[in-house]
């Protein structure tokens, strides 16, 4: 066998120095996917790795203590103090004002103690660059968007709340400004000692209170865990968050995870898309070698020999387009991280070599070429010597054995594992499994059903539609390769497309009629009179709802800490932080109760909670189960009453969770209210009221809903930005795949071309019989590909993303045509060159 093996290998190096015409489709194919997969992984583990190298300084600290409405205790503060060196930073959303009146915005507003930052340092832009930033009293620290936005420079003074303040600089960098996560707006930073003079601090004010510690010494990971078990177990109802250097911004990491899992499966998509240029190309290179087989089986060469002989030559090819795949990742990944990490504040390790994500890459593109070139091999095996005697293509094309059918589904079955293993989310992974089995399946019928329907197609009048029809189900017919090739890059194309164009409309463009303009937080029960009256007044004719809101936590369900509790996909955010909670009498508006019974208005029996049914259910919650929740420090055992159904998309007062007014009687907490027009006011309207509010009543946080919603959406924009600049390697590969697939017909089409033209068929006419067989193949797969990329992209957004889906129709349209277009253009391309051969030479050889 190793004789055989070594034979094979010889006689493979032989062979290829000949060249590797028809190749570059399939170095091409296998290199795009390998390294949009190889730049995915390493951007990835470069961007995790930063987070855990400088996890201390982005979390400001070794361990982090989180407090909602409350700070600590005198007690709680001493057990810190016994810990480490200790720095308190208070965070909460206010409104900043020019000190002229003349405009405002909401501003994440952040008080530091003399201690901050125990680790990294902040620093504020200079002439001769960033310098160390101190805050003396009565100053502040502003982001460079805040100074952009409301024309503020160093010297200037800026209001918060009752207090001024003096513009100290502009922020160059914050070292913890990952741990705080995304924020509505830019930051705004003061002395703890100033917070007070503000007046945004009440009894019930929505702030987060953060206890940084640095531990003496050199701590490691379980000194970390130590103080962490220590403060749960001296203070178990403090209801506190708590969170080690090892997970210090656990939501970027998470979207990192997933953000590059959603481009891995994009990368992937274009392997598998490169592999049907992979089957086409070694198809065509075998059929070319055909005399050289027969020649080799007439000299006495088993088939398997055959087999090892080109298996061998794949792989050198596949080795060389996964090589270059590694490389050019490598290369994107070197600049990519960096970039990436100075946008967000993120020292990231973008020259490092990271060897798991290139061998995942390589991995993926070795079993793709294998998968996608076995059929072939099985099919060059049983080339009979008899071939040796016959020129053009074998008129009794077999079919690959059955062994050689199997192994490939068996390779397949490998790569779809390791998909799935490898996957941060192993649901959205395996969905994409069955949508590419299902797509290649569904491909494959639909290219059966061309073909059968141009065999059962009435004879017509004209020459070119005869033939056009003809070339579509005869033997060895471009048909299913075309179907295959254009099919999977167009129904990605139009699943992304489709699924960018709906999210933005639902942010942006399909707000609801009576959607309401402002949320405005942090309202206390003594101003609503006046604050009523002031918007009565300015804005007639809107409507103005308000609601108590206090910020609750869950920490038990049935009894069960909840970091024992493993939730549903769609349910595990209601358990990662604090939840916005209020009470009420009745059922609140936007919302029907779809299981349970609501309490009587003056119910005072036990506390009660009714909760969202969706995540409530994904909790395992069910009617009579209890849930612990930790308000201001107090923890509070509830029994779930009822389930409601929420209409989240009216952008209305809407909660999680809902109490029994009871429950929290006597807490103290603000009021939450929304305004809303009866029909959407100009934005100058808006802005009018928002400064008249904010003069008189500047503790009360101000949110323009089209100004939170569009810093979303450029969110989003950025997001969909590299998953199409992703899928536009998909579709890279699916046109070089097209391409491959109309060039691997060529020698048949150069045999028929010479015949027709001998028989008196003109060029034109021959173009036009190849530009029709081209156009119906390219519509077909266009309704087929357009059709299941808006099946997909509807089961995304309504299934999994629960939001309503339209039709964009124009995108469907626009990618039909292209589709066409495309197959036409890449066919006649090739065909013209042929339709200029001479023809005696080629007659010669049949």
């Amino acid at each position: 066998m190793a004789s055989d093996l070594g034979l094979a290998f010889r006689f493979a190096l032989r062979e290829m120095r000949g060249g590797l015409a028809g190749f570059r489709v399939f170095l091409l194919a296998i290199a795009l996917g390998v390294a949009a997969i190889a730049a995915v992984g390493s951007v990835s583990r470069s961007m995790t790795d930063g987070l855990a190298a400088e996890g201390r300084t982005i979390l400001g600290g070794d361990v982090a203590f989180s407090l909602i409405q409350r700070q600590a205790t005198d007690a709680e503060r001493a057990f810190l103090a016994e810990t480490g060196a200790v720095s308190e930073v208070a965070a909460l959303r206010a409104m900043a004002r020019r000190s002229d009146g003349a405009d405002e915005t909401l501003v994440e507003l952040k008080a530091v103690d003399a201690a901050y930052p125990l680790t990294g340092t902040l620093t504020v832009e200079s002439p001769s660059g960033p310098v160390p930033a101190s805050l003396e009293p009565g100053a502040a620290l502003i982001a460079g968007e805040l100074a952009a936005r409301l024309r503020l420079a160093a010297g200037d003074a800026v209001e918060v709340g009752r207090a001024r303040f003096r513009v100290a600089g502009v922020i160059a960098r914050e070292p913890d400004e990952l741990a705080t996560g995304l924020g509505f707006g830019p930051r705004l930073m003061i002395r703890a000692d100033d917070l007070a003079a503000t007046g945004l601090v009440e009894p019930g004010s929505l702030v987060r209170y953060l206890y940084r510690v640095r531990l003496p010494g050199a701590a490691d990971d379980a000194a970390v865990k130590a103080v962490s078990d220590a403060a749960n177990a001296r203070f178990p109802e403090a209801g506190w968050q708590i969170r080690g250097r090892d997970d210090a911004s656990p939501g970027l990491r998470r979207n990192i995870d997933q953000f590059a899992q959603y481009l891995t499966l994009v990368g992937l998509s274009a392997l598998l898309v490169g592999g049907v240029g992979v089957a086409n190309a070694v198809g065509a290179y075998l059929d070319g070698k055909r005399r050289v087989i027969a020649t080799l089986r007439s000299l006495g060469a088993p088939g398997g020999f055959v087999v090892r002989l080109y298996l061998v030559q794949i792989a050198l090819l596949a080795a060389i387009g996964i090589l270059a795949g590694l490389a050019v990742g490598a290369a994107i990944a070197f600049f990519a991280a960096d970039l990436l990490a100075a946008a967000l504040s993120l020292p990231a390790s973008g020259g490092a070599f990271h060897p798991g994500a290139l061998g995942t890459a390589a991995a993926y593109g070795l079993a793709t070429a294998l998968v996608f070139a076995l059929a072939p091999l099985g099919r060059a095996r049983s080339v009979p010597p008899t071939a040796l005697f016959r020129g053009g293509v074998d008129p009794n094309r077999r079919s690959a054995p059955r062994r050689y059918l199997v192994g490939a589904l068996g390779m397949a079955a490998g790569l779809a594992g390791l998909a799935v293993l490898l996957a941060y989310d192993r649901r959205i992974a395996l969905y994409f499994v069955v949508a590419a089995a299902g797509a290649f399946l569904a491909l494959r019928l639909v290219g059966l059903a061309v073909t059968a329907l141009a065999r059962r197609a009435p004879r017509l009048p004209s020459a070119e539609w005869r033939l056009a029809i003809g070339n579509i189900h005869r033997p060895g017919a471009l048909t299913g390769s075309v179907v295959l090739s254009l099919g999977l890059g167009l129904t990605l194309l139009v699943t992304i497309a489709s699924i960018d164009g709906n999210l933005r409309r639902q942010l942006v463009e399909a707000l609801p009629e009576q959607a309401p303009s402002f949320f405005f937080l942090d309202l206390r029960r003594d101003e609503m009179a006046g604050f009523g009256e002031l918007v009565a007044e300015r804005a007639p004719g809107a409507r103005l709802e308000t609601v108590p809101m206090l910020r609750g936590r869950i920490v038990a369900l049935k009894g069960e800490p909840v970091d024992k509790v493993e939730p549903a996909a769609e349910a595990r955010w209601a358990l990662s932080g604090d939840r916005g909670i209020t009470y009420s009498a009745t059922v609140p508006e936007n919302s029907r109760l779809v299981e349970g019974e609501w309490w009587p208005a003056d119910y005072s029996g036990p506390p009660l909670v009714s909760f969202e049914a969706e995540v409530g259910r994904g909790l395992g919650l069910s009617i009579g189960d209890t849930v612990r929740v930790n308000v201001l420090g107090r923890e509070v055992d509830v029994r779930v009453a009822n389930f409601r159904a929420v209409q989240w998309e009216s952008l209305a007062i809407n909660f999680l969770m809902v109490f029994s007014p009871n429950t929290f009687a006597g807490a103290p907490h603000t009021v939450l209210a929304t305004l809303a027009w009866p029909t959407p006011p100009p934005a100058e309207t808006e802005y009018a009221l928002m400064r008249d509010l904010a003069t008189a009543y500047p503790t009360v946080t101000v949110v323009r809903v089209r100004e939170a919603l569009g810093r979303i959406a450029d969110i989003l924009g950025q997001l969909m930005a590299a998953i199409r600049a992703a899928s536009a390697i998909a579709l890279a590969a699916s046109v070089l795949v097209l391409a491959g697939a109309l060039a691997a017909g060529h020698s048949q089409r150069l045999y028929d071309a010479v015949i027709l033209k001998t028989l008196g068929a003109t060029r034109a006419r021959l173009v036009g019989a190849f530009a029709l067989e081209y156009a119906l193949i390219g519509l077909a797969t266009a309704i087929f590909g357009v059709g299941a990329g808006v099946l997909a992209a509807w089961g995304v957004v309504s299934g999994i993303m629960d939001q309503p889906y339209r039709v964009l129709f124009g995108t469907a349209t626009l990618a039909a045509v292209g589709a066409v277009a495309s197959t036409v253009v890449l066919g006649l391309v090739g065909t013209w060159r042929l339709l200029g051969r001479k023809a005696a030479p080629v007659l010669r050889d049949l």
